[in-house]
């Protein structure tokens, strides 16, 4: 059964209804209407975390991801984005969820969340648009120690550790001798 979690945001003073729904899809999303990308990104079994410049508006651990650029698809977002911020390629991905975000003024927007298997293509170098600055390999279970976004924080990491371990699961061959 879908979760949806109903939560309520202060951000530069303004109040923000948030409500996180399980999705398998975007396809039925306005796509004008979805602003940005996120991955909760997985090396190994390790989570992939960034730290944005102590300047920047996204300065603190959390998640990879960004903005949809212009024609975009959904996947080529998580595809530059964990590119530019942490020399990693997506080698698979899925959607997890999606967050609904009505305004103070009303207007609605839609942040989707994706669960993705990644590799470093080179060594780590800073953000070309300068927005991160340190990535981390992380225990997933302690991501708490790094961000917390509450119970709709909770769901995106549980949902993201349940879909890596039932739905990109290698299973190996035995080696029967």
């Amino acid at each position: 059964m879908a979760s949806i979690l109903n939560s309520t945001l202060i951000w530069r003073g303004n109040k923000y209804q948030i409500k996180y729904i399980d999705a398998n899809t975007f396809d039925d999303l306005p796509y004008d209407r979805c602003q940005q990308v996120y991955g909760v990104c997985f090396y190994k079994d390790k989570m992939v975390i960034v730290k944005g410049e102590s300047g920047s508006e996204e300065k603190g651990w959390g998640l990879v991801g960004g903005h949809i650029e212009n024609g975009e698809t959904f996947e080529e977002t998580l595809t530059r984005e964990v590119q530019e911020e942490t020399n990693m390629k997506v080698l698979k991905s899925t959607p997890i969820g999606y967050q609904k975000v009505v305004s103070p003024n009303s207007s609605i927007d839609y942040q989707l969340r994706y669960c993705a298997i990644v590799e470093p293509i080179r060594k780590f170098q800073k953000d070309p648009a300068g927005s991160v600055e340190e990535i981390k390999l992380i225990d997933p279970e302690n991501y708490k120690n790094y961000f917390d976004w509450g119970e709709i924080g909770d769901r995106i990491i549980e949902r993201a550790l349940h879909i890596k371990k039932t739905t990109f699961l290698v299973k190996r061959k035995s080696t029967k001798k």
